[in-house]
């Protein structure tokens, strides 16, 4: 049971590292011109739409600067802290 819960902490760190490295390419990509449709920006917004969208319906664009996604990378860390100390 130990070894079982230490694969899914595992798993799950490494599930909210690659959802941070998505919000980081698409906060760079939100800063140079590229065509929005473009297969895997599609993918890109479809994994990342569903942290951000609700973010940026709470938290609208301030002096045209995005911050959802600061406030979603707070967000899944808290989120996976929380995950973790229920399993460990």
């Amino acid at each position: 049971m130990i070894q079982e819960s230490g694969l899914l902490i595992q798993s799950i760190d490494t599930l909210f590292k690659i959802m941070n490295v998505l919000l980081i390419i698409r906060v760079i990509l939100s800063w140079i011109p590229h065509d929005p449709f473009n297969r895997l920006i599609s993918i890109l917004n479809q994994l990342t739409d569903p942290i951000l969208s609700p973010i940026q319906r709470l938290l609208p664009p301030l002096g045209g600067i995005d911050f959802s996604p600061i406030l979603a990378f707070f967000l899944l860390e808290i989120v996976k802290t929380m995950l973790i100390q229920l399993l460990a």
